[in-house]
């Protein structure tokens, strides 16, 4: 069988023209080197060298294999410099959620790229149903998502929080800015759809507490539901952060349901059986600063 020591063997008795001169560069002995080089010919099954009185010299074929393996040894030596950095070269993919991709990533990412400038890291917003379901394929190294701690082979930290705002425009036809739930649940809502994180914590919480919604808009677009409020057509529940603007405005007003507290955390989450290389334990260290996570 043919083996990379074989074609360094030869290789070296190829540049000394000499067993002896190959078996001192090598730091092996002669006879090591003339078994390699018996070997090689017998499973070649012809003569590579010459046999002179002082020297070796390549026979026809011994030429023919030279040419063949010159880039097989530069690629193993090329590869063998960099071995020891593939951790550095090798790419970081992240699935987010869209509310942390606008608000938190991109701090994350470029406070990430001053410690490992030179490690790619492949963002994909995605809802965080589908975010879950790309890092338990294995297709992704690490999720970040908000809402209820994720169930499965996973581990997570936890690195912030936001609110959910309940909030109509001032023409909303609401006889008070506060309401009890049974209420809250009978009014026009304006919601985003089952599976975002926004949606999940609004179904869980409410469950929790023996109620659920029929909205009337079901929206994948937190901007499509704020211009649905603004216009006076129901109640819609979303960040804070996204409607500061509008609550600052007047164009939206907060409402208060009795009993109903509603807040995102957000998560960065692997698979527990995955191994963590040194560059994704520093992310998370980027993106949880105080956390022991991995």
């Amino acid at each position: 069988m043919m083996t990379l020591r074989h074609l360094y063997i030869f290789k070296t008795v190829c540049e000394t023209k000499n067993f002896t001169k190959a078996a001192q560069k090598l730091y092996i002995t002669q006879s090591a080197v003339s078994h390699a080089i018996r070997e090689l010919e017998e499973y070649a099954q012809t003569a590579l060298f010459d046999r002179l009185s002082k020297r070796v010299q390549l026979t026809r074929s011994g030429e023919l294999l030279l040419e063949e393996i010159l880039p097989v040894l530069a690629a193993c030596e090329s590869l063998d410099s960099r071995i020891k950095s593939l951790e550095k070269q090798a790419p970081i993919h992240v699935v987010s959620s869209i509310t942390i991709a606008i608000h938190w990533l991109p701090s994350i990412l470029a406070s990430f790229r001053k410690q490992w400038p030179d490690v790619t890291v492949q963002v994909e917003v995605v809802s965080a149903a589908n975010a879950l379901e790309t890092l338990r394929s294995g297709k992704a190294d690490l999720a970040l998502l908000e809402g209820f701690v994720p169930q499965g082979p996973f581990s997570h930290v936890s690195f912030d929080r936001y609110p959910l705002q309940i909030l109509c425009a001032p023409q909303y036809p609401c006889i008070h800015t506060s309401m009890d739930m049974e209420t809250f649940c009978s009014e026009n809502l304006l919601l985003r759809e089952k599976g975002s994180a926004i949606r999940d914590v609004l179904d869980g919480t409410l469950l929790l507490l023996g109620h659920s919604v029929h909205p009337l808009w079901v929206s994948v677009n937190s901007p499509a539901l704020i211009e649905a409020a603004k216009a006076g057509l129901g109640i819609t529940v979303l960040p804070n952060l996204l409607v500061r603007d509008e609550l600052e405005k007047g164009t939206l007003i907060p409402l208060h349901v009795d009993g109903l507290s509603l807040e995102n955390e957000l998560f960065a989450v692997w698979h527990r059986d995955k191994f963590l290389p040194a560059p994704q334990k520093a992310l998370l260290s980027c993106i949880a600063p105080d956390s022991e996570n991995a």
